[in-house]
C-alpha cells in the first residue's frame, strides 16, 4: 500500500483489546504503539472476557451482545474509536460488531487469524506461516510486539543491574515451555542447560536467562539445578523483569523454537538469534523458522557460539505504515 500523505487533524482514538493475556495483549500494544510512531494516537487499552454460553460458541458465530461480557471486563461502549486493534479469539466477536456499531466509522484491525472471513474487517495482519491470503491481509513474520531500539535502551539504563559492564558475549536466553504442539521436558531442559553452560565456559561470557509462565515444573528444576548456577542473571518471575534489559544488552540472544513472539522481539535487536530446540513436531511454526532463516535472523544452535549480522526485522512498524496508509485512504474517500 503506497502512503497517500494524509495525516489526522487530530490524535487518532485507537482501542487495543484483547483477554488481557501478557503475549496477547503485547501485539495490539505493539501496533498501536508503532501507529503512535508515525501520528498522534490516544491509546485504551480494554480487557475482555464473554460470559457463558457466549464464551462457548465459535468467534465468527455471532458479533457478541456486549451485556455478555463478564463483571471484571473493560466496557464495548462509545464513543467508538477511530482504529479497533484486536488480538486473539475473545476480540474477534467484537471485531465483528464495531462496524454496525459504529456505522461504519471506525476502522477494524485484527491481528492473528481471526478464523472468520477476512472481508468482515478492514485489515487483518496475520503471521505469514498460517498461509491466510486475501485483498485486505498483510501477513507479517512472526507477531507486532513493543520492542525498539529506544525501549531495550532505556530498560537499560533503568535496570537495577548494569547489565552492560557484564563480561562480553552477553547471552540473553528466553524460555518458553508447553505450546498447542510443543514443550521441554526434563531430559531436554538438562540438555539445554548443559550447552549453555558449555558455551558460558567456552567463551568466559555472561549467561542471563528467563523462564515462561509455560515452563514447566519439570523443566524449571532442570533449568534452576544446571543452568541458573552459570548465569549472572536468572529470571523465573520476581522482582524487576529483565526481558528488554537483557535484549537491550545482550550480544547474542537464545530462543526456545516454540515461542514465536520472542524469535521476533529478538529479531528487531540485530543481534544473531540462537534457536534452541525443544520436543515436538513444530508443524507450521517450522515455516516460521525458516522465514527468519532467510532473512539472516536466526540459526539452529549447534553447541557452538557463531557472529553474523543482518538488518533488524521491523515487521511491526511495516504493518503499521500499512494500517495508517488503508486507514488514510478511506478518509479521504468519504
Amino acid at each position: 500500500m503506497r502512503s497517500v500523505g494524509f495525516q489526522p487533524a487530530e490524535a487518532l482514538k485507537v482501542w487495543a483489546v484483547s483477554d488481557g493475556r501478557a503475549g496477547i495483549e503485547n501485539q495490539g500494544l505493539g501496533l498501536a504503539e508503532a501507529l503512535g510512531r508515525r501520528a498522534p494516537v490516544s491509546l485504551t487499552t480494554k480487557r475482555i472476557e464473554l460470559r457463558s454460553p457466549w464464551n462457548w460458541l465459535p468467534p465468527g458465530f455471532v458479533p457478541a451482545p456486549r451485556q455478555a461480557l463478564t463483571v471484571g471486563s473493560d466496557p464495548i461502549e462509545g464513543p467508538w474509536p477511530d482504529i479497533f486493534i484486536g488480538c486473539g479469539r475473545a476480540a474477534t466477536p467484537f471485531a465483528l460488531g464495531l462496524r454496525e456499531w459504529s456505522r461504519g466509522r471506525t476502522f477494524v484491525v485484527v491481528l492473528q487469524d481471526p478464523r472468520v472471513n477476512p472481508r468482515e474487517f478492514d485489515v487483518v495482519i496475520p503471521p505469514i506461516h498460517d498461509g491466510l491470503e486475501g485483498q485486505n491481509v498483510l501477513p507479517i513474520v512472526g507477531a507486532c510486539h513493543r520492542v525498539t531500539q529506544e525501549k531495550i535502551a532505556e530498560a537499560v539504563a533503568a535496570y537495577p543491574q548494569a547489565l552492560e559492564d557484564m563480561p562480553s558475549p552477553r547471552l540473553a536466553v528466553l524460555i518458553g515451555g508447553k505450546s498447542k504442539r510443543q514443550d521441554i521436558s526434563a531430559k531436554r531442559a538438562r540438555a539445554i542447560a548443559d550447552s549453555l553452560a558449555q558455551v558460558q565456559r567456552a567463551t568466559g561470557g555472561t549467561l542471563m536467562v528467563t523462564l515462561s509462565r509455560r515452563t514447566s515444573d519439570a523443566a524449571r528444576l532442570q533449568f534452576q539445578t544446571y543452568l541458573a548456577p552459570h548465569c549472572a542473571l536468572f529470571y523465573e518471575g520476581e522482582g524487576v523483569n529483565p526481558y528488554f534489559a537483557m535484549l537491550g544488552a545482550a550480544d547474542h540472544v537464545f530462543v526456545t523454537e516454540d515461542s514465536v513472539s520472542m524469535a521476533t522481539e529478538a529479531a528487531a535487536t540485530a543481534k544473531p538469534i540462537h534457536i534452541l530446540a525443544v520436543d515436538g513436531n513444530a508443524g507450521k511454526l517450522a515455516r516460521f523458522h525458516q522465514s527468519l532463516a532467510r532473512r539472516g535472523c536466526a540459526r539452529p544452535f549447534v553447541g557452538r557460539l557463531e557472529t553474523w549480522s543482518y538488518p533488524p526485522l521491523l515487521e511491526t512498524d511495516r504493518a503499521a505504515a500499512s494500517v495508517l496508509t488503508a486507514w488514510a485512504a478511506r478518509a479521504k474517500a468519504r
